[in-house]
């Protein structure tokens, strides 16, 4: 009978260890993430509401913040129905950057690939 008992008590360990890994833990390391960008949110960030509206935040709040939606058009949004945001201002600077970057690098490519041509349609000329 001890044998049937410490078997059980061991697949319930099991059972939740398993549960805990595949759902819990997620899930707080979700909501953590989730607090991470709620807190982090700045002026001029592009965010999407939950019910998909998209705006630029003009003024945070300590609970809500002020989204501008259109010209003129403000409204107060609680920072709990932010959704995702979209980029940053910051994030958009640097990206700009590493596509001029990009962007050298496939010319070279480019005048690299034509002289080539250039080469071989002079040879066979």
């Amino acid at each position: 009978m001890s044998g049937n008992t410490m078997t059980l008590v061991l697949y319930f360990v099991v059972f939740f260890g398993i549960m805990y890994f595949l759902m819990i833990r997620p899930q707080q390391k979700q909501q953590k993430q989730r607090q991470a960008m709620l807190s982090s949110l700045h002026v001029n960030d592009k965010v999407v509401t939950s019910g998909g509206i998209y705006g630029k935040i003009t003024k945070v709040k300590d609970k809500s913040i002020m989204l501008k939606v259109a010209d003129k058009v403000e409204i107060e949004v609680a920072k709990a129905g932010i959704g995702s945001v979209e980029n940053r201002e910051v994030t958009v600077e640097k990206d700009k950057k590493e596509d001029k970057k990009e962007d050298k690098k496939e010319d070279k490519k480019d005048k690299s690939t034509e002289t080539e041509e250039e080469q071989t349609q002079s040879s066979e000329g």
